[in-house]
């Protein structure tokens, strides 16, 4: 047999498959119909199961490929109930109420002092606003949620360090809104107050900055010590003769350092992404991006399921992050970035659907991610 020919059973395969698919969706419509009328929830986890074990058991040696075709058949069919019975109220009501743009924009927390790459980057966005200096990532999201600050600035991911673990975690936890973001270039310098590298006992950074430096700091043969902050780091240089830091040029001038070599990052295109969170829901008119985090059940398939949903209403995964949770046995909480408005309907159903099957469902904002 020739493959023209194989490729034309295929074809005829498919021309029954898909009316097959179509009308098992039909039917999802219509015992969507019943579950409005008998208030019988969506999820029927019994049901499912014994869906998956009964076709399952008659697929033989494609078991495993049938059972995830199934299960992202299964987890679509909700999706569709979810969008005809309108589920997700709350949340449907919170995004429409959200204002466009925060109350406040006076004080904003940000991590280091005058000169760190944080206070760069909120001086760029918001440049009339008060900045609160912080020596720790969580001390900013207390300050948030005690309304000492209005909005809080952080860096979350480095093009050669990767994601900032800690501040996924905070996100997770405080489950903030994120209304902004934006990346930078970041360009670290070796300085300290002599600006002759001979005088260079130690070196001092954040543990980030270290990362995006190591190719020139291995070579130094010097102990690197790590500061809450890059600024923190050149103001303790300043008090140290024997000290050096990496930081900005700026964070140099600042604490009057001398340069003794800049661009000691591993590359060129050093590049830092920062958010801007808010305690309180404001969703921008033109936000692009969606941010979300969830549990999911410790079963076969079902973090697949879940993203299959982004792939099928044609969103773009753009950052996904998972961290352990204090439960037992292993169990994970997922942090994911997707291009969307939650003003389009086929977004907010997405939405809607998960926060009604996931545990610790989050909506964490739809923001604005700025060139």
């Amino acid at each position: 047999m020739e493959l023209s020919d194989i490729r034309k059973e295929i074809d005829q395969i498919d021309a029954q498959l898909l009316p097959l698919l179509m009308a098992r969706m039909d039917c999802a419509k219509k015992v969507a119909q019943v579950k409005r009328r008998t208030g019988v929830p969506v999820l029927n986890p019994a049901r499912e199961q014994e869906i998956l074990d009964r076709i399952v058991d008659k697929a033989g040696e494609y078991a495993g490929t049938i059972r995830i075709l199934y299960t992202m058949l299964l987890s679509e069919s909700r999706g569709l109930q979810h969008a005809l019975l309108g589920s997700g109220k709350n949340l449907r009501a919170a995004i429409a109420a959200a204002p466009h743009a925060p109350a406040r924009t006076e004080n904003i927390a940000c991590l280091g002092g005058p000169g760190s790459f944080s206070h760069e980057m909120l001086q760029t966005l918001y440049p009339q606003a008060r900045p609160g200096f912080f020596s720790s990532f969580g001390d900013i999201f207390r300050s948030v949620e005690s309304g000492e600050a209005d909005l809080g600035v952080l860096p979350v991911e480095n093009s050669y360090a990767g994601s900032v673990s800690g501040v996924y975690a905070l996100l997770m936890q405080y489950r903030f809104s994120i209304i902004a973001a934006k990346t930078m270039g970041v360009h670290h310098c070796l300085a300290n107050r002599s600006g002759d590298p001979h005088d260079i006992r130690s070196i001092y950074s954040k543990d980030i900055a270290l990362q995006q430096c190591s190719n020139k700091l291995q070579a130094m043969h010097v102990p690197l010590c790590e500061a809450p902050s890059t600024s923190a780091a050149a103001a303790f240089a300043a008090k140290h003769p024997e000290a050096a830091a990496i930081c900005g040029a700026v964070a140099a001038k600042e604490n009057g350092l001398r340069i003794v070599e800049r661009d000691m990052q591993n590359f060129e295109n050093n590049r830092t992404r920062f958010v801007v969170f808010s305690k309180t829901l404001c969703i921008p008119e033109n936000a692009q991006k969606v941010a979300v985090s969830f549990n999911i059940p410790h079963q076969v398939g079902s973090l697949n399921a879940v993203l299959s949903r982004f792939a099928a209403t044609g969103m773009n995964l753009t950052k996904i992050e998972s961290r352990p949770t204090e439960e037992p046995g292993f169990q994970y909480e997922f942090y994911l970035d997707f291009t969307g408005n939650v003003h389009e309907p086929h977004v907010l159903d997405l939405l809607c659907s998960l926060q009604e099957e996931l545990p610790r469902f989050s909506f964490l904002g739809n923001y604005v991610e700025m060139a």
